[in-house]
């Protein structure tokens, strides 16, 4: 087993073109012996957002804190809340966005596709 704290896993920022105000702790990944699954961690900034991007990968989303949105496809935004659950099928177009003035939390899960390592996803321009 592995045990960690959040605390422990130095925070990664985001730079990739179209992201603001990301970072990522990787919390748990192929680094980890994870073989078919990781865990993410991302904060946003206030303001602070992915770009609208699509992978072969599914995500589910589980929010800490903040105010998040996600915006679909058609540039529809749907506002979350702490305690919300998200599942993003794969390639579907997605973007998250920190609607708030405080930073927004959530923990973000994928599957490690081979030749992957939980850090990145198969898509172009992705988090």
């Amino acid at each position: 087993m592995i045990f960690k704290h959040a605390a422990e896993v130095p925070p990664t920022k985001i730079a990739k073109e179209g992201f603001r105000g990301m970072t990522a702790r990787f919390a748990l990944t192929k680094d980890d012996g994870c073989s078919r699954y990781a865990m993410r961690l991302f904060e946003f900034e206030p303001g602070g957002h992915t770009t609208l991007h699509a992978h072969p990968e599914e995500h589910e989303f589980f929010i800490l804190e903040g105010e998040p949105a996600i915006v679909d496809g058609s540039g529809n935004q749907t506002s979350l809340r702490p305690g919300d659950f998200v599942f993003v099928p794969p390639n579907e177009t997605h973007q998250l966005r920190n609607l708030g003035d405080t930073t927004m939390k959530l923990i973000c899960t994928i599957p490690i596709f081979p030749g992957k390592n939980g850090k990145d996803t198969g898509g172009q321009n992705n988090a």
